[in-house]
């Protein structure tokens, strides 16, 4: 008799399990534990809801319609995170053979015409004067703001950094791969300002906190969450006013480089972008800040005034119907 091979797609696997396997497939690939996080979150909170709809695929086809029409009024940035984090999962189901296909297939991304929101420098003066330093999670936020301004670190990245990292005399900080969202290693360049803060914070850290506690631990020596980071900077932006956040940061960083003369290749750097594609989002909107300032600027647009010149039209239009 021949042999029958069955294929994965005539076992009846649970949708939780397959998520298991695909979330140990990916940690294998070396995904940030926060890329791991979102893919659970996210296929769980999808499932939590129509964990009926598994493994059909037209079943599933339909209850993906229904999921992203309930997604209408969230951000174009949390729909697309969601969206890219359950079709990451189905195309791994469909390699698998769990699914004969992905049911995300015809649900198109958001466009993100892509205007990372920034801070003028006001504001992050504000910011920095409600910081009290005279204490230790003061003098660890103040530092932490001025590293995140200076090299557009990312937050899950930053809080991640041991003492080992910096190199302050050559004002220097490196990020290892293995904390890199990218997963690739990179040197950036901090200010003298930045360093003599960090300086200040490893003086400030017990005696028995050993080098494996990262730079900016909580008060207990522990990991400080990115949540937390969130948390405390929106307490000082209520304070002063300000709309602020890590990412927003991050983002100012981006812009008050460029604008300053900085190469969108340092930017790209600096960041950690895989590539130019998200830098030249920072380039096109520094961009359109010097069209605008030009406009008000501009030596000949104020030698011939808009208004000077439409006077002198209509003027010429009475001329010739008289």
């Amino acid at each position: 008799m021949p042999v029958v091979k069955l294929s994965k797609l005539s076992l009846t696997l649970p949708w939780d399990e397959a998520l298991q396997e695909f979330i140990l497939t990916k940690q294998a690939e070396g995904k940030a534990s926060r890329t791991l996080k979102d893919y659970r979150t996210h296929v769980t909170a999808f499932f939590t809801q129509h964990a009926e709809a598994w493994p059909d695929y037209h079943r599933l086809k339909k209850a993906v319609r229904e999921h992203f029409a309930g997604l209408a009024d969230k951000s174009k940035a949390t729909y697309n995170l969601r969206r890219q984090n359950l079709k990451a999962f189905f195309s791994w189901c469909v390699g698998e053979g769990y699914l004969v296909g992905n049911p995300l297939d015809g649900i198109p991304k958001r466009k993100d015409n892509g205007k990372p929101r920034s801070l003028d420098e006001e504001a992050v003066k504000t910011v920095l004067s409600l910081v009290d330093t005279s204490t230790y999670t003061g003098l660890r936020d103040y530092a932490l703001i001025l590293l995140q301004l200076d090299t557009g670190i990312r937050p899950g990245e930053a809080l991640k950094l041991l003492p080992e990292h910096f190199n302050l005399s050559h004002l220097e900080v490196y990020i290892p791969a293995s904390i890199a969202k990218t997963r690739t290693a990179r040197t950036v360049v901090i200010s003298t300002q930045t360093a003599k803060a960090i300086k200040k914070l490893l003086l400030a850290r017990p005696e028995e906190w050993k080098e494996t506690v990262p730079v900016f631990a909580n008060q207990d020596g522990q990991e400080m969450l990115v949540t937390s980071w969130t948390h405390r900077l929106k307490k000082y932006g209520q304070k002063g006013g300000v709309n602020i956040s890590a990412y927003r940061l991050r983002h100012t960083s981006a812009i008050l480089a460029l604008r300053n003369g900085a190469s969108a290749f340092h930017v790209q750097r600096q960041l950690g972008h895989a590539d130019l594609t998200m830098t030249k989002r920072y380039v096109h909107l520094v961009e359109a800040d010097l069209h605008r300032e030009h406009s008000f600027c501009s030596p000949v647009a104020n030698l011939f005034p808009e208004r000077q010149r439409a006077k002198r039209k209509i003027e010429r239009r009475r001329n010739n119907e008289s």
